[in-house]
């Protein structure tokens, strides 16, 4: 190891990093941050998750997820379409009828949120465990 390279447990990656952490530059003009930022809300990645398994109307994906606003969902629904995870398509009948489904590029990405989710599942009693010894610790410095 290189003299100066962390051996701590904060330190979870290689120093030779096979990307450029600046890649996630906060700045407006970066698109890794703005893509990160869309597919990362709360919002889109319930929306990506119910079209998983099948075409859904904006009813069904209104009713599907608690919390959601129709504008916010009419929202979210065309930054993914734009984004080219999602296809809306409009069938000419009485009453219109529109459905939404995960293009090829969505299904990939719902793959990644699997992963996600998975390791959220697995580690949740330790992070359950780390936020109460946080808040003890916390609450100790308060008195």
């Amino acid at each position: 190891m290189e003299e100066g390279t962390s051996n701590s447990p904060s330190d979870c990656c290689s120093t030779d990093r096979d990307y450029d952490i600046h890649q996630w530059d906060a700045r407006e003009e970066c698109e890794v941050r703005q893509i990160l930022d869309r597919i990362a809300d709360k919002w889109s990645l319930l929306v990506i998750a119910l079209l998983e398994k099948r075409t859904l109307r904006f009813t069904e994906l209104r009713k599907s997820i608690d919390g959601i606003s129709q504008r916010m969902l009419t929202t979210t629904l065309r930054q993914l379409e734009r984004d080219g995870l999602i296809v809306r398509t409009v069938y000419p009948v009485v009453p219109p009828r529109v459905d939404y489904a995960l293009t090829e590029l969505g299904c990939t990405l719902h793959d990644t949120i699997k992963a996600l989710v998975a390791w959220t599942e697995a580690n949740q009693t330790k992070i359950i465990a780390a936020r109460r010894d946080y808040d003890e610790r916390a609450s100790e410095k308060l008195w």
